[in-house]
């Protein structure tokens, strides 16, 4: 065993709690830090002074964000722990609590993930959340204003009636100025259509920047854009969380789940995984540039159901599974060139 303490930590805005057990689950101590660097310090020097530590936080994509970064710079074991499970609170509810058993799923050896990679790719997963969050408030904006011209007075619907999209908020941004009030609920619509489109295109380009520098490779592939090309480096994270091409099928939600039931014998995608990583790959199968270079891998031998609903669930199985597996490997050579690079 590489470690000899194992600490667990429940994260929180302002501070963060520790439980420090040893190989037998004995607690050794615990500590309630600032969540500063000089927390983080402090954390740190405590937990050498207990032996040599491995940490299991919660929300290392959130508030566990800093510490973690600090823990795998210093050189320092870090595993992803989710919050404790339901069952798992009979006895009670506090940052005690939570912290200790983070620890103790360290030492059951049930498999923690590592937290997701840092650094550049980071920089991908803020412009994506700004990208993706804009893009909402952009399509609620076009909801309002087709909404309002709905009920808007007849010389406004005759104007903009027949329009949708984008070439309706260009025409609504420029609506003379009327009267009434809904002609200037209409322009101000349209301007904030337009507004979030510039965001949209911005966050775009610095994507399409960005992914160029890090992962052209990847960008060559038959149906992946930057932003899908993004995505798949953001979920896929340091190429220690996948192993293997199954390991990836798994966390995209790719993966094949036996579903056969009597002499029906007959296998599902996982519904599970990342949904966002999901959707890219699901965006790429749907190219056509990408469906027709995969179409051959959609027929690997099985029977061919005889409902026309099982075939083209069937198909479309097959061509995910199979986007899939071109994808992994391209990621894979991206991420194993970032790691070199870094």
């Amino acid at each position: 065993m590489e470690w000899t303490v194992a600490i667990g930590v429940d994260t929180h805005k302002e501070v963060h709690v520790a439980v420090a057990l040893d190989a037998l689950g004995a607690q050794l101590d615990s500590r309630q830090i600032a969540a500063t660097p000089a927390g983080y310090r402090g954390l740190l020097s405590w937990a050498g002074e207990l032996g040599t530590p491995v940490f299991a936080i919660e929300g290392t994509g959130s508030y566990g964000a800093g510490l973690a970064r600090f823990l795998i710079s210093a050189g320092v074991k870090v595993f992803e722990c989710e919050r404790p499970r339901r069952g798992e609170r009979r006895r009670g509810k506090s940052d005690l609590i939570d912290a200790a058993l983070a620890a103790r799923r360290l030492l059951s050896g049930e498999r923690l993930s590592l937290p997701r990679g840092a650094g550049r790719r980071e920089e991908l997963r803020l412009l994506l959340l700004e990208r993706r969050g804009a893009m909402q408030a952009r399509n609620a904006a076009l909801n309002q204003l087709g909404a309002v011209l709905v009920t808007a007075p007849d010389p406004i619907r005759a104007c903009l009636g027949a329009l949708s999209g984008d070439r309706l908020a260009r025409a609504a941004a420029r609506l003379r100025p009327g009267a009434e009030v809904a002609n200037g609920v209409v322009r101000r619509l349209g301007r904030r259509v337009e507004r979030l489109s510039m965001e949209v295109a911005e966050a775009e380009c610095a994507l399409a920047e960005l992914v160029a520098e890090l992962a052209p490779s990847l960008l060559e592939e038959c149906g992946v854009g930057p932003v899908c090309a993004a995505q798949l480096l953001v979920s896929s994270g340091d190429p220690g969380r996948m192993r293997s091409e199954a390991s990836f099928a798994a966390l995209a939600g790719t993966s094949p789940v036996d579903a056969s039931s009597g002499k029906q014998r007959r296998h599902r995608l996982n519904r599970g995984g990342d949904r966002q990583l999901n959707w890219a790959l699901h965006v790429v199968a749907l190219q056509p540039s990408a469906t027709i270079n995969r179409r051959a891998a959609t027929t690997n031998g099985s029977s061919t159901p005889a409902r026309p609903r099982e075939r083209r669930a069937a198909a479309s199985n097959a061509l995910s599974r199979a986007t899939s597996t071109v994808a992994y490997a391209s990621c894979r050579r991206s991420l194993d060139n970032i790691e070199a690079s870094v």
